[in-house]
């Protein structure tokens, strides 16, 4: 039976290959666990997603929430799904044992979790949304609110969301109006208004906690003067019991391209004035709080537009195997078989480059969740300090390029089933509907590109930055013992060494003051960045491959065989074509900063 979620082999790959999952058992975090109980927590969150999320991944987009008499309403098998999920305790996988918890590393979370976003994307947010909101009050919040609100949302009673974006603002945070007045108790009255908020109203749990992004009445202008408020759906008494409902109302739902199943929803907070919501952490920092839930979630929304592409790519792999069409070029014998359009060279490139952007993004993204446990788990505070900026410089990376190229793939999974491809009998265009949000998702690939040239590679004297360079180098040295390898390690070096040298002349300009001009192409910046960085892992990948290969284990020779070819593709068709992209960058071309209004 073809796998339909993801391929266990390149997991295990991955997991025990590649990222060395069972070094982390030697942390005494991390020390009750076992190979064995990692891969036992993986079939566990496979024979779930398998079995009671992806049976209704068409249903939910066919029906989409209802708004009725002031409510969501569901399908009734979402409920189940996520029950299962609670009950199997995924939804505390990193937490501490004695909170109940699963103590996973965030490696083997993340491995878990993925099954999940493959299997229906929609469904798999509600509880993702509510462990964000969780770990956000674990962090900045006093310890009643962790006992009034924390300690349900661990048990699965209370569910979560953020609560950011406003009609006016979008992604201008500095913008918004929603105001916080003290109200004499240590309480206070939230009024304004917030939309898109993903899963803002649903029947899965006894209550919802929002996170609150607001202004108080003294506060400073801009981003400087945001706080973070926790506001109930029902407000909560002394002795944990719910109260009465708090003043949050449910305006509307937004109809979705995709992530149908997802309620969108339009929240007024306070339209009859009486709004309770609760002052987390310092006045004024509510901003740098909500960075850690955003953060958490762009890293989410790179695995989950990974595991969309992934789904797809395993489709259309399936289909290409079993759909005969056509005969090979050379094959001018109307009378013989048709071949399996997996025979013709087209349909291999596009598997191929679907193969290079679902497989490459997969091992990013779970890198990513290899370094966060380094940040909690590592020896020393330098060592420690030293990970986390390399993951926060990766960051716009594992969101922003997956978003993007990880789409591509689900595109190329429509053209390889051709006209079926486009209709709804069939699951890969839904999987692009689905995909096609994750670009937008907790900040553009605009908003993310700023980030990296603006921010992030100069963060701490580029401390970051010469941290990734050394680790490419250092993977392209160790590819030296390869000799097949030298046609692939190459290419990467050459980017690496241009793409230097260009950010050089970017940030000098920038120190210089020249922002608007310097940052004018950052998405290209971006662009090139993120080839680098997934030529990078796929040179790793082809290491481990080779070693495996060395091993002489014929079972998996053609595992390796095309882990190999995806990187040649990689790196010797992609990493490449980057190089006009740096030439653009390199001139600082203002052809799109000069553009007038009037001019369109």
């Amino acid at each position: 039976m073809s796998e339909t979620l993801l391929s266990s082999r390149n997991l295990a790959f991955e997991l025990y290959e590649v990222l060395d999952a069972e070094a982390l058992i030697q942390r005494e975090r991390f020390a009750e666990h076992s190979r064995e109980t990692f891969d036992a927590a993986i079939d566990t969150a496979r024979s779930i997603a398998e079995n009671l999320f992806a049976p209704h991944c068409r249903k939910n987009d066919e029906n989409e929430p209802q708004f009725v008499d002031g409510a969501a309403v569901l399908i009734p098998e979402v409920k189940p799904a996520v029950d299962a999920f609670l009950e199997a305790g995924f939804l505390n996988a990193s937490r501490d044992f004695e909170a109940g918890g699963m103590q996973l590393p965030t490696l083997l979370s993340q491995a878990c979790f993925c099954h999940f976003q493959s299997a229906n994307a929609a469904t798999t947010s509600y509880p993702f949304l509510t462990m964000g909101a969780a770990n956000l009050i674990e962090s900045f919040g006093n310890e009643e609110q962790k006992q009034r609100f924390l300690q349900p949302m661990i048990e699965g009673r209370f569910f979560g969301t953020m609560a950011l974006t406003e009609p006016h603002a979008g992604s201008s945070l500095s913008d918004l109006r929603t105001r916080a007045e003290p109200a004499g108790d240590g309480s206070y009255r939230i009024k304004g208004n917030k939309i898109f908020i993903s899963g803002g109203d649903h029947p899965l749990s006894e209550n919802i906690v929002h996170m609150v992004l607001a202004k108080l009445p003294d506060a400073p202008p801009g981003v400087k003067g945001i706080s973070l408020f926790i506001v109930p759906k029902f407000l909560v008494n002394d002795d944990g019991s719910l109260g009465k409902r708090n003043d949050v109302i449910l305006a509307g739902l937004f109809h979705k391209m995709g992530w149908r199943g997802t309620t969108s929803t339009a929240l007024n907070f306070g339209d009859n004035g009486e709004c309770v919501g609760y002052l987390v952490g310092k006045p004024h920092a509510g901003l740098s709080y909500m960075f850690q839930m955003m953060n958490e979630a762009r890293i989410g929304v790179g695995m989950g537009a990974v595991m969309l592409g992934y789904a797809g790519y395993l489709y259309s792999l399936d289909y290409a195997r079993q759909r005969p069409q056509g005969r090979l070029p050379d094959g001018k014998d109307p009378t013989t078989a048709q071949v399996a359009i997996i025979e013709h060279a087209d349909v291999r490139r596009m598997l191929l480059t679907q193969k290079a952007y679902v497989e490459g993004s997969f091992d990013l993204a779970l890198y990513a969740a290899r370094l966060f446990d380094d940040t909690q788990t590592l020896a020393t505070e330098e060592e420690r300090k030293s990970t986390l900026e390399l993951l926060d410089l990766l960051t716009p990376i594992v969101k922003s390029w997956p978003s993007d190229y990880c789409l591509k793939a689900n595109e190329l999974a429509i053209q390889i089933l051709g006209g079926h491809g486009y209709t709804r009998e069939y699951p890969v265009e839904q999987y692009y509907r689905d995909n096609r949000l994750n670009p937008i998702h907790e900040g553009t690939y605009g908003i993310q590109s700023l980030d990296l040239l603006g921010r992030k590679v100069s963060m701490n004297g580029g401390a970051a930055l010469k941290q990734l360079v050394k680790l490419v180098q250092g993977c392209c040295q160790r590819a030296e013992a390869h000799e097949s390898l030298n046609a692939l390690r190459e290419p990467l070096e050459h980017l690496l060494a241009r793409l230097s040298t260009v950010t050089l002349g970017l940030l000098g300009d920038l120190m210089q003051g020249k922002v608007n001009e310097s940052l004018a192409n950052s998405a290209l910046y971006l662009k090139v960045f993120g080839h680098m960085v997934i030529g990078w892992r796929w040179l790793e990948q082809a290491i481990r491959a080779e070693e495996g290969l060395a091993k002489g284990n014929a079972q998996d020779h053609d595992f390796y065989t095309g882990k190999l070819q995806a990187a040649r593709y990689f790196l010797t068709w992609e990493v490449p074509s980057m190089h006009h992209d740096l030439a653009i960058l390199e001139a600082k071309d203002d052809t799109c900063l000069a553009m007038q209004d009037a001019w369109f």
